[in-house]
């Protein structure tokens, strides 16, 4: 805990941000980092709870609360409460390779399973642990930890995002020697290029993986296994091998003009956007603009509002986005999302602040079911015809959306992006290697075990759980490397 009557003392205070109208000027993180005494009292806020909820991470109701990784909060918000910051670093990074990316871009489950969250705002759990390693790497604290003898035992891990980077970290440490391919030019994974510069800057992922080659880690970019590089030299030349190839096949919308020019999968803005930043500061134009065009964004989640933030930076004409859902209340519903669950509950994120200035107004539509695309005379997207819905269940619980006549409306479009998440892993690697997988086509392998139907074969984040958090893909990286080092040695000491 931190102090005993911290809550009682201080209010809630997570990062601030800059001001929207300033910051959609630049690719610059849209936060503020908080002054270390305010952190303290941050920190001062976890109250002696008895038996904490936040650092175990579990599902209700298919939704995440409490924390994946099992990171030791209230003993680091303690530390941080007492000025001990170089200890709560080392209990940080005792569950968590990355904490800078939980830090940035991580929705903060344990938040919504903390138990001063009944009846108070919960401790700013995240700003707390950002705070911690931003000041670790400031300090000169976080430094290359190679391995001091090796096994002799090599394995190759495929894909560099959070899981493919959290079980080579493991692996590593255990003194094998750990090979990463990754497809894209550069190493991260969604973690570049499906999270934007403004909110996950590249150089928090680059200054990650400087350290983890520096500790003997090998990454190969450019490279995707079972085109570029073939699966039997993949088998021939590793001792084991861990699929973290991701969930990257997109969730589609079967309506009328799919195919029309101007309508992408949200990934596709987002990599190109990233890419042409890193690149040439948008310079070479190698990215799909939302420049001077009505914009509609299709999907209510993050990534739905990550478009948001990229398109206002764009200078785009006008902006908004569908919700498939009603509008939530401002509080929890305590009778269908009583704690410790995750509050659904009615967010204004970053994305939407921002559009919120430059238009005047809040981007959301509400209750909106996209019918069809219509194009003009070259094949262009011109216009998205909608209609107003309403759920309810049917006696097995399944959602039925019922249209609302007289709410058809259409939208002027030169641009819609479609953020409604992946339905799945690419087949194309795991059909070569020979990999069961299940009805929805992720990896068949037991959660905890992670093996595979193929011996040394091992698969971990979304690509075995499906399309899921970032402190998922850490906890599987993690104990997926802890299997295969078992696998390789007979024994392991890894968590």
């Amino acid at each position: 805990m931190g102090k005993a009557t911290g809550f009682m003392e201080y209010k809630r205070r997570s990062l601030d941000e800059r001001n929207p109208a300033e910051r959609t000027k630049d690719w610059e993180d849209y936060t503020i980092p908080l002054s270390e005494e305010e952190v303290k009292k941050q920190g001062a806020r976890c109250m002696d709870c008895g038996v904490p909820t936040c650092h175990t991470g579990m599902e209700i109701n298919g939704v995440t609360t409490g924390c994946p990784v099992y990171h030791l909060i209230p003993e680091w918000n303690d530390l941080v409460y007492q000025g001990q910051w170089k200890e709560a670093l080392r209990r940080e990074h005792e569950m968590n390779n990355f904490p800078e990316f939980t830090g940035f871009a991580c929705p903060a489950p344990c938040e919504g399973a903390c138990v001063l969250g009944i009846n108070e705002p919960p401790v700013a759990i995240r700003t707390v642990e950002r705070s911690i390693i931003e000041k670790g790497f400031a300090e000169g604290w976080v430094v290359p930890e190679p391995p001091e003898k090796r096994t002799g035992k090599r394995i190759a891990v495929v894909g560099s995002g959070p899981a493919g980077l959290a079980a080579a970290a493991q692996l590593n440490k255990a003194g094998h020697l750990v090979t990463v391919f990754e497809r894209n030019d550069r190493v991260g994974g969604l973690l570049t290029y499906g999270i934007p510069e403004m909110k996950l800057p590249y150089s928090i992922v680059k200054r990650r993986v400087d350290i983890l080659e520096q500790e003997g880690i090998e990454f190969v970019t450019n490279t995707e296994v079972g085109q570029d590089y073939p699966v039997s030299d993949l088998r021939q030349n590793y001792d084991a091998v861990i699929l973290c190839g991701g969930a990257a096949v997109h969730r589609n919308i079967q309506v009328e003009g799919r195919a029309l020019k101007g309508v992408h999968y949200a990934m596709e803005f987002l990599h190109s956007n990233t890419k042409s930043l890193l690149d040439s500061n948008l310079e070479d134009g190698e990215y799909i603009s939302a420049t001077g065009k009505n914009v509609i964004v299709i999907g209510g989640g993050d990534t739905g509002t990550d478009c948001l933030a990229t398109s206002v930076r764009h200078n785009c004409k006008s902006l908004t986005q569908f919700d498939i859902y009603d509008k939530k209340g401002s509080i929890r519903d305590e009778v269908g999302n009583p704690w410790p669950q995750y509050p659904v509950v009615h967010r204004v994120e970053y994305g939407q602040k921002e559009a919120a200035e430059v238009f005047g107004d809040d981007p959301r539509a509400y209750a909106v079911m996209t019918k069809k695309f219509v194009g003009d005379e070259n094949g262009h997207i011109k216009e998205v015809h909608t209609v107003n819905v309403k759920l309810r269940y049917d006696e097995q619980g399944n959602k039925i959306r019922e249209e609302i006549p007289g709410t058809e409306k259409v939208w002027p479009a030169d641009l819609v992006l479609l953020a409604i998440g992946f339905s799945g892993p690419e087949q194309g690697l795991l059909g070569q290697l020979e990999i069961e997988t299940e009805s929805n086509t992720t990896v068949k392998a037991e959660y905890g075990k992670y093996t595979t139907n193929v011996e040394g074969i091992f698969a971990a984040g979304d690509m075995r759980r499906g399309q899921s958090l970032i402190v998922w893909a850490i906890n599987e990286g993690r104990e997926a490397a802890r299997e295969c080092d078992r696998y390789l040695m007979g024994t392991t000491e890894l968590p």
